[in-house]
């Protein structure tokens, strides 16, 4: 196979051990610190990857997000804090069997249950990407033109919240990246008589505003929050074989739910472990233990939320489509590093995706032996005090715009963004449609601008095209459906009350 040879050297040498243990250990550190997401570390260091090998880079990236997934269940466990949204169904079990007295169980079911999760989503990474590569080869420039508007509609309808907000956060995001050369002129719009313009806002320092510095405003404001928090006692963590064959089932079937749903444009790990949780509470023969400390409400969640990781992965290698915020960021690293996403990348560059596939299921690996081997001091890690934390982080952020092209324009923009973020979230505004839309707009009007091109300026091709039409289709009626849904639940609630 072209490439894996390449792909397993990259990993098998001590420089690619090194960065996906380092990226795995960095990313249970931020994920288990309550406000720091794995999204705000793989912003921030992004710019550390800027000329180094593009191999390496990604490694290094897919092994901080799988990382960061998997120590979110710390603290939702020992604080009722989830680290990251991924683990907010953990907390409903975790915590109340810390409270029990059983910490050390509880985080040891977790660790165990993120593993299989994380494995099983890897296997069907490994089985679909290539297949779907290549029927999305197919596709023509109208075809990925409907595609990519498809899956701004899937993530601001199925997302959850106001599909006004959640449209007007996409919409947004397409504007403001428009500014800079017009694909389809070769003449720059938008920008002002501003020469730094010419280039429009760079996605680097645009995710470092959104996700690091907004988040750094946020923990402004809670910085002497306290929490009760759970010590880890001499409890062991180890977890029996027989222990996890007593789960098998539930193991694999919120693995596979998690996989499926990470698929799906827009839904992400927090979905993916409330659908596996509700499905093993109803399949469960002690439905009424849940929520109280119930083991396979944490092995429910844990597995399916790392099993989205594999499932988001999918559509991002095989059509260059990111699922969620975080594969808009790891499309927006392939973009730097001068690769195609898309059917195109298994094409021309075959080597990154075995190193994506292989990190992945190496971190994993990584991810349980160092949760396991260092849990209790990683415990701690909720000790220490935000203060101490912001100051540095801002400035790498500071440092980490600057570096992209030497121009303190950019931490101007990060600034800018930072202080849009926080406005949108404060407003209930969400970010996931802005930042897709900002990744994805530019996307689509390459290909529109391509296909209008070959077919002298008709539009018809996009509803001529039955792949178009189909695409189109499903977009409008997931704009129908949860426009209706959204009209009914009000009323709903009108009589309720």
């Amino acid at each position: 196979m072209p490439g894996f040879e390449e792909a397993l050297s990259t990993l098998a040498s001590p420089w690619g051990v090194s960065v996906v243990v380092i990226g795995t250990a960095l990313g249970i550190f931020v994920g288990a610190i309550p406000g720091l997401t794995g999204t705000m570390l793989i912003a921030l260091v992004l710019p550390l990857t800027y000329g180094a090998d593009p191999l390496l880079s990604m490694a290094f990236l897919i092994s901080i997000y799988v990382g960061a997934v998997s120590g979110g269940m710390i603290t939702a466990t020992l604080l009722r804090m989830p680290g990251t949204p991924a683990s907010i169904i953990t907390t409903l079990d975790g915590y109340p069997m810390a409270r029990n007295g059983r910490p050390g169980r509880a985080l040891g079911l977790g660790v165990v249950s993120s593993l299989v999760g994380g494995t099983i989503s890897w296997f069907f990474l490994v089985l679909l990407t290539s297949p779907i590569a290549r029927l999305s080869s197919e596709f023509g420039f109208f075809e990925y033109f409907s595609l990519v508007m498809m899956a701004l509609v899937l993530i601001a309808t199925i997302g959850g919240g106001s599909l006004a907000r959640s449209l007007f956060s996409g919409v947004l995001g397409i504007f403001l990246a428009m500014p800079g050369v017009n694909v389809a002129t070769g003449q720059t719009r938008l920008t002002f008589g501003i020469t730094e313009m010419n280039d429009g806002f760079q996605l680097l320092p645009v995710l470092i505003g959104l996700f690091a510095v907004n988040q750094i405003l946020r923990d402004i404001y809670q910085i002497e929050q306290t929490d009760e928090r759970i010590q880890l006692g001499g409890e062991s963590v180890l977890i029996r074989f027989a222990d996890v064959m007593k789960q098998g089932v539930n193991l694999v079937r919120s693995s596979v739910i998690g996989t499926w749903i990470g698929i799906l444009p827009g839904i992400g790990a927090n979905i993916g472990s409330v659908a596996a949780y509700s499905v093993a509470r109803s399949f469960s023969k002690t439905p009424d233990q849940f929520g109280k400390g119930h083991e396979e409400g944490i092995v429910a969640s844990e597995a399916a939320n790392n099993a989205t990781i594999g499932g988001a992965l999918i559509p991002l290698i095989a059509m260059g489509l990111p699922g969620s915020v975080v594969e808009a960021v790891l499309l927006g690293a392939l973009v730097i590093h001068g690769l195609q996403p898309g059917p195109r990348l298994l094409e021309e560059s075959p080597a990154m995706v075995y190193t994506i596939m292989g990190a992945m299921l190496i971190a994993n690996v990584v991810m349980a032996v160092i949760m396991l081997g260092s849990v209790r001091w990683l415990a701690r890690v909720v000790h220490i005090p935000r203060s101490f934390l912001l100051p540095v982080i801002l400035s790498f952020c500071v440092i980490g715009s600057f570096a992209l092209s030497h121009r303190l324009f950019d931490v101007w923009v990060m600034i800018g963004f930072a202080i849009l973020g926080f406005s949108m979230e404060t407003v209930r505004i969400p970010l996931p449609p802005f930042i897709i839309g900002f990744v994805l707009g530019p996307i689509a009007e390459k290909n529109l601008s391509l296909g209008l091109q070959a077919s002298g300026g008709s539009y018809w091709p996009i509803v001529t095209s039955p792949l178009s039409l189909l695409f189109i289709a499903i977009a409008v009626v997931m704009l129908v459906g949860s426009s209706l849904r959204g009209r009914i639940t009000p009323a709903n609630g009108g009589e309720s009350e």
